[in-house]
């Protein structure tokens, strides 16, 4: 097993005062080790994309630990958070919002490049910023241009090239191609299996189904309301999933063959039933 690079453990976030809270995690657990991709998967509202956030400290958890390559992160100063977030990035869902519509995309691909390497000359940033575009598919003539006259699919090619552009450790995917047409959302999903081999990336990908997923991903976490449900390799959750919610999902990726469909439900039921019976826990 390689070395751990990212773990969450025991995570808690409440939002409200007094009374009137809502817890949102609960006790959350999570590894991410260094070449791996990790598959966070639930509905809407399960939580992930905050455990996410909370990773990353965009918003503070209040309670629990965060350690990226065995360093507490919540106890990190602002000098200490600044490298770590040139080392984690994240790409958003939306790629609509998440780029300034005012800039060009050179100055969007190249600001954390200027932030985080301060003494890089205009040249050479121009050059990276070119190698980025072509790396995730876009051409050199759409540096001038501004995201309005990008398609969403471009638009979030755009938002993951700024995510590279740092040269990060670890890429978080926040349920990156939900908002995009679903013929579109193939391509992104490709790229990034592609990204992850020429790069060596490691990644934690969001998902609010398993379908998205399951060829992309070595390791699913599957939430439900703020808590892990089942945590396990991609042939143990998709051939044996332990828990009725997981079951649950993969019974909502439609299959286009009826019989086919009612068949892996049964197998799925029965291979469950195996793991509880032998006493084996998600």
């Amino acid at each position: 097993m390689s070395e751990v690079m990212l773990e969450v453990r025991n995570l808690v976030k409440e939002f409200g005062v007094g009374r009137h809270t809502t817890r949102v995690l609960d006790d959350v657990n999570l590894t991410v080790h260094r070449g791996e991709t990790v598959g966070l998967v639930g509905e809407s509202g399960s939580g992930k994309s905050t455990t996410a956030r909370c990773a990353l400290r965009l918003i503070e958890p209040t309670s629990g630990s965060v350690r990226f390559e065995g360093a507490e992160v919540l106890d990190f100063n602002r000098r200490k958070l600044k490298e770590y977030r040139s080392q984690v990035q994240m790409v958003f869902q939306d790629p609509y919002s998440s780029l300034d519509p005012r800039m060009y995309v050179e100055e969007i691909v190249a600001e954390g490049i200027r932030i985080h390497r301060p003494g890089m000359k205009r040249d050479a940033i121009r050059d990276e910023v070119v190698e980025l575009l072509e790396l995730v598919g876009l051409r050199p003539e759409h540096l001038e241009r501004r995201p309005a006259a990008f398609s969403g699919g471009q638009r979030q090619r755009i938002g993951i090239a700024r995510a590279l552009a740092v040269k990060p450790r670890l890429l978080v995917c926040d349920e990156p191609v939900a908002s995009l047409d679903v013929s579109i959302q193939a391509q992104i999903l490709n790229l990034f299996a592609d990204l992850r081999k020429r790069l060596g990336l490691t990644m934690l990908f969001i998902a609010h189904d398993l379908a998205t997923v399951r060829h992309l991903c070595d390791h699913i976490v599957v939430m439900q309301s703020g808590q892990v449900r089942e945590s396990g390799t991609r042939e143990q959750v998709y051939g044996a999933p332990a828990d009725p919610y997981t079951i649950a999902l993969m019974e909502a990726v439609p299959e286009p063959d009826p019989i086919a469909a009612r068949k892996h439900s049964a197998d799925r039921r029965a291979a469950a039933r195996a793991v509880a019976d032998n006493g084996v826990s998600a």
